[in-house]
């Protein structure tokens, strides 16, 4: 489902068998404590959804923590119903059981219903986010 859309699929490696990269990386986030990785299934097991969470401890807000929401993605034949602001809700009330005091999340700005649909859930752009993409081979 990372691959499954325009921007997606210009930055992920999606073939069969998946490359050796994404199991290391589902490795590390299975393995560490602040990240959860959701993962929603139809009735028949087949995955149509996904949401990581990861949870930062901070010095400012006098010690407190965030959440970090990435890779929000619902497969196509799923959207539209619902499901994505049922996902949101549910990591909304997982941040609150852990004691966050900001979540926060980024979205490319070429993904105007994404950034209206977060909107519409409550969030704010109150921040204006940059990022620099390194080319780094060690992982």
């Amino acid at each position: 489902m990372l691959a499954d859309d325009e921007l997606g699929s210009k930055r992920e490696n999606f073939q069969n068998p998946l490359p050796s990269e994404y199991i290391k990386a589902f490795d590390k986030i299975d393995s560490d404590e602040n990240q959860e990785l959701i993962v929603v299934e139809d009735k028949n097991f087949k995955i149509i959804g996904t949401l990581q969470l990861t949870f930062i401890q901070y010095l400012n807000y006098q010690g407190s923590s965030r959440a970090q929401i990435e890779s929000v993605r619902i497969s196509k034949n799923h959207r539209g119903k619902g499901l994505g602001k049922q996902l949101f809700k549910w990591a909304i009330e997982r941040s609150k059981e852990k004691g966050v005091r900001i979540l926060q999340l980024t979205s490319d700005k070429e993904r105007p219903k994404a950034i209206k649909f977060y909107e519409d859930l409550g969030f704010v752009a109150s921040h204006e986010g940059m990022k620099m993409h390194l080319n780094s081979s060690k992982k």
